[in-house]
């Protein structure tokens, strides 16, 4: 271990030791520092040696310059300037001159030269050479540096080199020179046109040293003039120069890579863009090769495009584009490469294959693949000449060989091939030869095999041939053969050898068997296979033997009981259904009595019952077995007698001759013999008393016996019986007593119902007496009540017999759902008593209906519908509510097919016809009706049957087939059309044919008679493809087509090729162009070229013969300027076709042609869709023309059309067709030549095509008859388009339509008519060759000048029954209730009739709402009236009437109207609150929303809804008229509940709206208004006010109320303030002299009415007594007044109305509680007028804006005592005020006042001071013989603008205690009151 502890360190420099440690600290280091420093180590106390480290400081001072320049040095010019500067520092600082701050090393200036004795020296100064010369010493310590200014002597700036105009390219580098001299140095400045552009900063602008401008890029709007400015303190000189800038040239649109087809047109496009200043050059090259333009055209360049026409293999290659300028070049490169169609495949070769019957081996060499993989091959073949078709759509194109299989035997084939590359489908390989596969037996069995038995011996088989490819050859026909099912044996064989037969009727077979049946098909190689077995059963026939061993035995007297065997199996030809027991009086054989009886298989022996029969009656008896189809005989009848039984009741007890000791007895037989009456049996004794019976016996002659020998005043029970055989019959009883002769029962009472169904009822009774006899019957009678009210009369429902003690009855047979009443009756031997009194009105209950709809008939047929009407159930039948009675049809078809139909009649149970739909043409139904309702369904009505019309069949013909008998001939067949889908008689057949894919309609060919099945069509296209189809059609139309059959006719030579033309012609060559024949008649196989000299030999011909495809050919070796002829034929496999000749001259000298001239149309060859065209030939231009094009023009604004494109060259004439007939056209033509078309020729005059036939029928949109001999027709004209020149009229024509009868058409009216008189409505009356009740067909044709159109679709019309012509007469429509009008009328006259009218159809609505609310009501004969129910009250109905029968419904009548009576109206439709305070509120309502009558008025009933302060008060205020809907309340409690209703009144009340509002300011109103106070003046009052609280919402106004001293309420005095009013001044004269008023004011916001202010102090108007309250006026007005009444007591006194004061006093007790004024027109009492002052001006008086009436005078006043007395004995007036105070524990008090105005708002006298509340208080009332129980109130309304509303007022106040009122004291008017 080291102890550092004891190492010494030291320092030295040059030996000299400087300090101790371990680090050396220099504070400032100097040059004198600098020297070798020495670090010594050692340790204390050691002898070694110490160690040493060596370093060497070296001190660097920074640059100091010893000599500088001054600041600013002048030369002369030429002359050599020194520019001093040296420096010192350590190291030594190196000297660095800069000038214009760039070193002087980068300007290179020889005549600058640095020394380092010296510094810069300049030699032969130049003007350039003064600027800032800079001095740098630099060195690793740092620099230093001085500057200084070198002024050469001025001398003027000078240009050495000015800028020059320069032309650029877009893009490329400006480069302008401005080399300059001057002293001191110039300045440069750059400047474009006007305007600096900048410093060398500037981005693509830099200023060169030299003072050059650089601007690089150059852009297109650097355009224009430069110039350089060279300045300094000498002068300053410029020179301009321009830049010229040009779009660069570019490729915009290179070429592109193309791939075109050998022979079309390639063109590599190319295009540039580039400056339009200069011009560019395209250049093309190929391979470095350039591509020049052909002298042909073949090869051309059109705006840098390259064209290539006619393409080859030559053509592929790489192009390239180049475009050449001088802004620019530019090249671009394309590959183009020309593909071609592969060749045919070649030496196609077919063979049978002989391992597989159905294959062909085919095999070939493959193609020339046309520059392009073939992709694959397309195999085809033709089957029995029929079209080609694809059969291997991709053959693998490596493969040269396949098998083709899966053919048809027995059928010739033909296969080609062709191949496919990208290009497309090359041309197909010769055709192999045909050959024929042999034929075999059919491998697959006849389709769709359907045995159905047809009658009970035969079976229909159907079938359909086998499938086509599975014939296996010429199907010549079928095999059947069948056997019963399920038994061994041999089968019976058909042969059917006509192949177009496809069924088979099975006759002779045995009834009712099971056939088992095979079909097979043969051809000539043999029979196919048969199909599988089908089972079917010949139909049942009726049993041929009668049951056996035949029993018939009466068991009883009402009982016959049958045995019997079956008929032998073998007789019953069926399934046994069962028996029928047959049995009939011997007098009455039409009443057979039928019962059905099951077969019981287990048993032999059979036996049946037929009961209730008749007693001790003569029966025939037989019986009979029956299948499905029917009955069997009948067993012969056997006659015999049901037993004898006990008879009925003897009929008419009576008793006559009634003595004390002695009566007699008399009796009828009775109704019920039941055998041999043989005697009587009469017993008679005395009740209770056993002993006292007697019984005597008495012959059946005796009817009557007398009793001797009873007891006096004794009564008696007296008994008959009658006797038979059998024995004793039912005793007739009854009570007589001796010496009192009976008497008539009294009336049953106390009738109660009970225990009610839909058909019967319990009725409990009291009894009546008895009459002192026996009762012997009970009738009840019952009298219906409907709906409305209307009762029915009274009508026995049930009577009991022989039940003398009943007071229980059960009536049976009630109508259900119906409402009854019920009284009753007893009868005893006397006669029958009074009726009871009736019992209360009961409604039985629902049930179904009991009967059906009646009088179900057929009202019409259509195809597809039947149209039904019936007579609807009685609304006795309806069983339940009408509303959910309905009726329902079902419908079946007689044959049993299909499915039963059920369908619900819309309309309810008013409905009367219905229309079933869906159904089948030409078929028979059976159709029944039933009622519904929500209880069940009711009995089905009896059948009626009925057969819908016939129609167009439904089916198309089967089976149908063609032949291709030549090249424009088709055999057709087909089989008939199936019977299901005739829909009637066939009357023949249609051939519908066309070109497969042809837009225009079909060929129609009529084959007449429904055998006919075949047809031969001619004259057919040659080797067209049609589409054959088959419709059959009856009398009313076509039936659907067959399915479409394509053929092909077969093949034939071509027509010629078309568009011959040769558009390159020169001295030696032509090139000939065409298209294919415009009539191929097969594939083309080739082309022929004929050409020759057409001045040489007519036989010398050249010909070239090209392939199929080829469309043009280039002839050439040929003499220039010669006219040759050239002639084209086409080649199909049946050969060469019609040629096309055409010359042509060999000159390059040819032009367009001239256009044909003269055109002509001659009007006497101008058809209805033709005419001909005439012209002469224009010059042909030196090339001969090739064809004309015709053009038309459809007068008067139709647009040019071409009609014909290719008219011969060498005809001048034409036949236009396909015209419109009574058309106007012009024609214009031009000709066509090699080199184009020529202009167009001058256009014909007009030309008007003639008329022609209309083309279309009218159409008839309805008949209807109108009488029982006529109809109506209305149809539809024809279009315009199909008239065809001017309509002239329409002919109509009918036919009988008899069953199986076919009557010819014949004419029935000829109509003339105008073209503007033409209507769509036509009556006519068919003449008497019309029968009735007989069915005819219509059809219409229209016509002109020249013809008749084809005849409309046929309308068939029954005639016989019409609609009647007149609507019902006397028609009256009468109010009955508020929801029923009476309607009552007048049948039509009996000559309108039209035949039996059947009901009328009564429409009725609410006037003003007739499609909402309109309905129908039918009402049968014979009632004509009808009472409508349901009705909305108040309401104005329309009623129309119609009357109808069967063939439908006549005119209606004219619209009757009547108004519902009104009731009572619906609650108000709303009920609002407005002005809400604490004392009062403003309370408003709606008109009821269904009023039901005129509303008179409303009522206001109002009521706290809790006591207040123990009295629960109810105010009525009834309100007169309609149009016042407000009323303003003001003496409610503060803070208190109350609830409001309103009623509104027409008849009655209706029921009340009704509503809760509170008495105090709404939630958010505002604060009460503060700082109150107010002035007055002489003249008026002004209120000043602040504003409050303003609560939730701003203030919106103020309102002002006062308080008169003389009335005590708050009321309204100034409204509406505006909110920023503080004050307001109130003239005095508004105010009542010598009363004083409080003020206050009430804030209003959107929330309603605030709190009031605090009121003012009372102040008093000026007083001022006006005339009439002076004392003389006063005086004198009593002194009158006491005249009038002494007057008026003396004449009541004598003419004696005392009693009428008598009443009044003797009336209802008037409680001082309670008080009751009325106030009406005219019924015031004693009044007082007070002193004060009416102004009319006063606002305060106004009410509505009305002006105030005059005063009224005690004259005009009628006082009536009567009024008095009325009011307080209790009678109800029509408008009060009722309050009512409830305390707790006493009675009810009430208050009656009047309180409103008149309807009306004018002004009588008692309305208006009613009206206006400040004429309350002119008037006292003092009734007689009253107290008042309470302090008066004073009532006032005020009005403060003239629009304000009519407020009708209410004011009552609450006293606590009673008092007398004071003298003076006035009686409280309307709106005031006062309780105790």
């Amino acid at each position: 271990t080291i102890n550092i502890d004891g190492l010494a360190v030291s320092w030295k420099r040059d030996g000299r030791l400087l300090a101790s440690g371990r680090r050396l600290i220099v504070p400032v280091a100097t040059s004198a520092d600098a020297g070798l420093y020495v670090c010594e180590a050692l340790f204390n106390n050691s002898t070694a040696k110490p160690v040493e480290a060596r370093a060497y400081l070296t001190v660097m001072e920074p640059p100091s310059l010893t000599v500088q320049p001054k600041k600013k040095i002048f030369a002369d010019l030429d002359r050599n300037v020194e520019i001093p500067c040296q420096a010192s520092g350590v190291p030594q600082p190196r000297i660095e001159w800069y000038k214009d701050a760039v070193p002087l090393s980068k300007l290179a200036n020889t005549r600058y030269k640095v020394s380092s004795a010296i510094g810069l020296t300049v030699r032969r100064v130049q003007p350039g050479d003064g600027g800032i010369f800079q001095c740098f010493a630099r060195s690793p310590a740092g620099e230093a540096q001085a500057h200084t200014e070198l002024v050469v002597s001025s001398v003027a700036p000078t240009l050495l080199s000015p800028p020059s105009d320069q032309t650029v390219t877009d893009g490329d580098t400006a480069l302008f020179t401005c080399q300059n001299s001057g002293a001191p140095k110039p300045a440069i400045t750059w400047r474009k046109g006007v305007i600096a552009s900048g410093s060398v900063q500037v981005p693509r602008f830099t200023l060169l040293q030299s003072g050059g401008l650089q601007i690089q890029p150059v852009s297109f709007q650097d355009s224009g003039e430069f110039t350089c400015i060279v300045s300094n303190s000498e002068g300053t000189i410029n020179a301009t120069a321009v830049l010229t800038v040009w779009s660069r040239t570019v490729i915009s649109v290179p070429p592109e890579d193309r791939r075109v087809i050998k022979g079309t047109t390639a063109v590599l496009a190319c295009n540039a863009t580039h400056d339009p200043r200069i011009n560019i050059n395209f250049k093309w090259d190929r391979g470095g090769v350039p591509v020049l333009a052909s002298s042909g055209g073949r090869v051309s360049v059109r705006r840098g495009s390259l064209t290539i026409s006619q393409t080859w293999s030559g053509d592929i290659g790489d192009y390239t584009c180049s475009v050449t300028s001088k802004a620019g070049n530019d090249s671009r490169s394309a590959r183009l490469e020309v593909i071609e169609l592969p060749h045919s495949p070649r030496s196609l070769t077919a063979r049978l294959n002989d391992s597989d019957s159905r294959s062909v081996h085919l095999s070939w060499l493959r193609p020339f693949d046309g520059n392009s993989p073939l992709l694959y091959y397309v195999l085809e073949l033709s089957e029995n000449n029929s079209p080609w078709k694809v059969y291997l759509s991709e053959v693998d194109p490596a493969v040269s060989e396949v098998s083709v299989g899966g053919l048809t035997p027995a059928r010739t084939y033909q296969f080609r091939l062709c191949a496919v590359n990208q290009v497309g489908r090359g041309q197909y390989s010769a055709e192999t030869q045909r050959m024929m596969l042999r034929e075999e037996a059919p491998s697959a069995p006849p389709n769709n095999i359907v045995a159905s038995g047809r009658t009970n011996q035969s079976i229909m088989v159907q079938w359909q041939p086998p499938p086509e490819s599975e014939l296996n050859g010429v199907l010549r026909g079928y095999v059947l053969r069948y056997r019963l099912a399920g038994l061994p044996g041999d089968y019976q064989e058909k042969n059917i050898s006509t192949p177009e037969t496809n069924y088979c009727l099975l006759k002779d077979l045995i009834i009712w068997t099971q056939y088992q049946i095979q079909v097979a098909a043969y051809t000539g190689a043999g029979l196919g296979v048969y199909s599988s077995p089908v089972t079917e059963y010949t139909l049942q026939g009726v049993p041929t033997a009668p049951p056996q061993e035949v029993e018939i035995l009466a068991i009883n007297s009402t009982t016959i009981r049958f045995t019997w065997n079956p008929p032998p199996q073998q007789f019953i030809n069926g399934i046994n259904q069962g028996y029928k027991l047959l049995v009939w009086p011997e007098q009455s054989p039409e009443e057979v009595r039928v019962v059905t009886i099951t077969p019981d298989y287990p048993s032999s022996r059979h036996t049946g019952l037929v009961s209730g029969l008749r007693k001790f009656t003569w029966y025939y008896g037989s019986t009979l077995c029956f299948t499905t189809p029917g009955d069997g005989p009948r067993s012969a009848p056997t006659l015999l007698q049901t037993h004898e039984d006990t008879p009925g009741a003897v009929r008419h007890l009576s008793f006559t001759e009634i003595l004390d000791t002695s009566l007699r007895v008399s009796w009828a037989e009775p109704e019920d013999k039941n055998g041999i009456i043989t005697g009587y049996v009469l017993w008679w004794e005395v009740p209770s008393v056993k002993a006292s019976r007697v019984e005597r016996s008495l012959s059946n002659s005796t009817l009557q016996y007398q009793l001797t020998g009873l007891t006096s005043t004794t009564a008696y029970i007296i008994q008959v019986a009658a006797l038979t055989g059998a024995g004793q019959g039912v005793v007739t009883s009854s009570t007589i007593s001796t010496g009192v002769p009976p008497e008539l029962p009294g009336a049953p009472s106390n009738l109660v119902i009970s225990n009610i169904s839909p058909r019967t009822a319990m009725l409990r009774f009291r009894p009546g007496s008895d009459g002192k006899t026996a009762i012997s019957r009970w009738i009840v009678e019952g009298q219906v009540v409907k709906e409305d009210g209307k009762e029915e009369a009274w009508r026995v429902v049930y009577q009991k017999d022989n039940e003398p003690n009943a007071d229980t009855l059960e009536i049976p047979s009630l109508t259900p759902f119906t409402q009854y009443r019920f009284r009753m009756q007893q009868v005893n031997i006397v006669g029958s008593s009074p009726m009871s009194a009736p019992s209360r009105l009961i409604q039985t209950l629902q049930a179904a209906p009991d009967s059906h709809p009646s009088n179900l008939s057929l009202v019409s047929a259509t195809q597809t519908s039947l149209r039904f009407n019936w007579k609807p159930l009685l609304e006795s039948e309806y069983n339940s509510s009408p509303e959910t009675v309905g009726y329902r049809l079902r419908v079946w078809r007689t044959d049993g097919d299909g499915e039963d139909r059920n369908e619900d009649v819309s309309g309810g149970v008013e409905a009367t016809e219905a229309t079933i739909e869906g159904l089948s043409p030409w078929t028979h139904y059976q159709v029944q009706i039933q009622a519904f309702n929500s209880i069940g369904a009711g009995p089905w009505s009896q059948t009626v049957a009925a057969r819908t019309t016939e129609s167009a069949p439904s089916g198309s013909p089967v089976n149908v087939s063609a032949e291709a008998v030549s090249s424009s001939r088709i055999m057709l067949t087909w089989s008939p059309i199936p019977e299901a889908q005739r829909n009637g008689v066939i009357i023949g057949y249609k051939v519908l044919y066309s070109e497969k894919d042809s837009d225009g309609p079909p060929s129609v060919q009529v084959v007449e008679g429904d055998k006919n099945i075949t047809l031969l069509l001619r004259s057919l296209q040659k080797y067209t493809m049609y589409a054959l189809q088959v419709l059959a059609y009856t009398r009313i139309g076509d039936g659907p087509p067959s399915t479409p059959v394509l053929l092909r006719t077969k093949e034939d030579v071509p027509g010629p090729p078309v568009r011959m033309m040769f558009p390159e012609v020169r001295l030696t060559s032509v090139r000939v162009v065409w298209q294919p024949p415009a009539f191929p008649n097969g594939i083309i196989l080739g082309y022929q070229i004929s050409y020759r000299l057409h001045s040489r030999d007519s036989l010398r011909w050249s010909v070239v013969e090209v392939g199929s495809n080829a469309r043009q050919f280039t002839v050439t070796g040929l003499s220039s300027e010669h006219t040759y002829v050239f002639r084209l034929i086409a080649r199909t496999a049946v050969g060469w076709g019609q040629q096309q000749e055409a010359l042509v001259v060999t000159t390059e000298r040819r032009e367009r042609p001239q256009p044909p001239r003269k055109l002509s149309v001659p009007q006497d060859e101008v058809e209805a869709c033709q005419l001909h065209l005439y012209w002469v030939t224009g010059g042909s231009g030196s090339s001969p023309l090739r064809y004309f094009t015709l053009q038309l023009k459809e007068l008067p604004s139709g647009p040019w059309k071409t009609h014909t494109a290719d008219i011969p060259h060498n005809v001048t004439s034409w036949t236009v067709d396909r015209l419109k007939p009574f058309t106007s056209y012009k024609f214009r033509m031009l000709a066509t030549n090699d080199i184009g078309d020529s202009v167009l020729s001058k256009e014909t005059e007009a030309v008007t095509t003639l008329q022609d036939v209309p083309n279309d029928p009218p159409v008839i949109l309805s008949v209807k008859p109108t009488t029982t001999t006529s109809v109506m027709v209305q149809w539809k004209r024809p279009t315009e388009d199909s008239i065809n020149g001017v309509l002239t009229g329409y002919r109509l024509y009918y036919r009988e339509l008899p069953a199986n009868v076919s009557l010819p058409i014949t004419v029935l009216y000829l109509i003339f008519c105008p073209v503007d008189m033409l209507l769509n409505r036509l009556f006519f009356v068919l003449f008497p060759e019309l029968k009735k009740f007989k069915r005819y067909q219509i059809v219409m044709t229209s016509y002109n000048i020249i013809g008749e159109s084809p005849p409309s679709a046929p309308v068939e019309v029954s005639v016989g029954e019409a609609a009647p012509s007149v609507a019902p007469q006397s028609i009256k429509v009468s109010a009955l209730s508020p929801s029923g009008l009476e309607v009552t009328w007048d049948m039509p006259p009996l000559e309108t009739q039209n035949g039996l009218i059947q009901g009328y159809k009564v429409h009725y609505w609410e006037r003003e709402n007739q499609n909402q609310t309109e309905k129908v009501k039918v009402i049968f004969v014979p009632d004509t009236q009808v009472h409508l129910t349901n009705l909305t009250s108040y309401t104005p109905y329309m009623v129309t009437l119609t009357a109808f029968n069967t063939a439908g419904d006549g005119p209606p009548s004219d619209p009757r109207g009547a108004r519902t009576l009104p009731s009572a109206p619906s609650q108000p439709s709303y009920l609002s609150f407005t002005e809400v305070t604490g004392g009062s509120v403003n309370v408003s309502w709606g008109a009821p929303v269904t009023p039901n009558g005129q509303v008179e008025g409303y009522r206001v009933i109002y009521q706290p809804t809790a006591p207040i302060q123990g009295v629960n008060k109810v105010v009525t205020v009834d309100v007169k008229g309609s149009w016042q809907r407000w009323l303003k309340v003001r003496d409610l409690i503060k803070g208190a509940t109350y609830m409001f209703g309103v009623q509104a009144l027409t008849v009655s009340y209706g029921p009340p709206i009704q509503a809760n509002i509170t008495a105090q300011p709404v939630t958010g109103s505002p604060g009460s208004p503060v700082e109150m106070s107010i002035t007055k003046t002489s003249s008026a009052l002004t209120i000043h006010w602040s504003e409050g609280d303003t609560g939730a919402a701003p203030v919106s106004g103020y309102v002002v109320e006062a308080r008169p001293s003389d009335e005590g309420v708050w009321d309204s005095f100034i409204r509406l303030l505006p909110a920023d009013s503080r004050s307001v001044s109130v003239p005095l004269e508004r105010l009542r002299s010598g009363v004083s008023y409080e003020f206050r004011v009430i804030a209003v916001n959107r929330y309603g009415y605030g709190q009031p202010s605090t009121p003012s102090v009372a102040l008093a108007a000026l007083s001022e007594r006006p005339f009439y309250e002076e004392w003389w006026f006063l005086l004198v007005m009593a002194l009158v007044g006491l005249i009038l009444i002494l007057v008026l007591v003396f004449a009541l006194l004598l003419h004696g109305h005392s009693s009428k004061y008598k009443a009044c006093g003797t009336g209802k007790h008037i409680t001082p509680g309670e008080e009751s004024v009325t106030l009406d027109n005219g019924g015031f009492t004693s009044l007082e007028l007070n002193s004060r002052t009416l102004n009319t001006k006063n606002s305060f008086l106004k009410k509505n804006g009305t002006r105030s009436p005059p005063r009224p005078s005690p004259g005009v006043l009628h006082y009536s005592d009567e009024d008095i007395c009325n009011n307080y004995n209790g009678a109800v007036l029509t408008e009060s005020t009722m309050l009512t105070e409830k305390p707790t524990e006493v009675s009810e008090s009430e208050l009656t006042d009047s309180d409103y105005e008149d309807e009306q708002p004018k002004h009588s006298f008692v309305n208006h001071y009613m009206s206006d509340p400040t004429y309350y208080n002119s008037w006292k009332r003092q009734p007689k013989g009253l107290k008042g129980t309470g302090s008066p109130f004073a009532y006032e309304e005020c009005a403060t603008v003239d629009t304000e509303p009519y407020y009708q007022t209410v004011v009552t106040q609450h006293s606590t205690g009673g008092a007398t009122n004071p003298p003076g004291s006035r009686t409280p008017v309307t709106g005031f009151s006062s309780f105790v």
